[in-house]
């Protein structure tokens, strides 16, 4: 499966004292890359709230930071679901310049009960639109 991809500007306030990306923005441009990914199947995720009762949240992530990014670089996000299991998916992601890996990541991904707050399983829709559903 080919990893969907989201291009990202790196804007002024993106980056720190030194003139590139703070280590913590790299994790918002994942974010980003998730919820384009969740949109280009067709799921929005406040509708995904207000009419299954769903939300997301990051269960877990390893990040490397590889290279650095500057101001006003494009970037292309990447994300690749790897794996899903009833109430969570684990994905593997990158940012990347035009010459090389700058950060990648892996990312756990819980599916949460909007009211309690406890997990719960993926609606039948979604899990049947992902990429690697059998």
């Amino acid at each position: 499966m080919k990893p969907f991809t989201w291009p990202v500007r790196v804007y002024y306030e993106d980056t720190d004292a030194g003139g590139v990306v703070y280590y913590a923005n790299y994790l918002k441009f994942f974010e980003r890359a998730r919820t384009e990914f969740l949109r280009a199947l067709g799921f929005e995720q406040d509708e995904l709230r207000a009419r299954e009762g769903v939300l997301f949240a990051v269960r877990s992530i390893e990040a490397e930071y590889l290279r650095p990014a500057r101001f006003n670089d494009l970037l292309e996000v990447s994300c690749k679901l790897t794996d899903y299991r009833r109430a969570s998916l684990d994905f593997f992601q990158t940012v990347r310049n035009d010459e090389a890996v700058l950060c990648e990541g892996r990312v756990r991904i819980a599916c949460l009960d909007a009211g309690a707050f406890r997990p719960r399983p993926m609606p039948e829709n979604l899990r049947k639109a992902l990429p690697c559903h059998e």
